[in-house]
């Protein structure tokens, strides 16, 4: 009987080790994931940021107060990706 109970507590105690061990590995994936999946976001990000041709366009005069003398509500946005006043200098 004493040794039943010895061996029910060896195995409680591989149980908990092994379900720490489990926890520990999923906080690290987890914090992981969230840390590549942001990298990747910010690239996304900067990759359509710099589709806007807003500094190339003669129409832009980088000045902050009046950026663009053709679309000066779309100047330096997403919306200006597509602007149809776009002209190249």
């Amino acid at each position: 009987m004493f040794q039943l109970g010895k061996l029910i507590i060896e195995a409680n105690i591989l149980v908990i080790v092994l379900l720490r061990f489990l926890l520990a590995c999923s906080i690290i994936g987890i914090f992981a994931w969230s840390f590549f999946r942001a990298i990747f976001g910010g690239f996304l990000i900067a990759k359509k940021m710099h589709q806007i041709p807003c500094t190339k366009c003669q129409f832009f005069t980088n000045d902050y107060r009046l950026k663009c003398t053709a679309q000066p509500y779309i100047a330096n946005t997403e919306e200006a990706i597509n602007c149809i006043d776009y002209q190249s200098r």
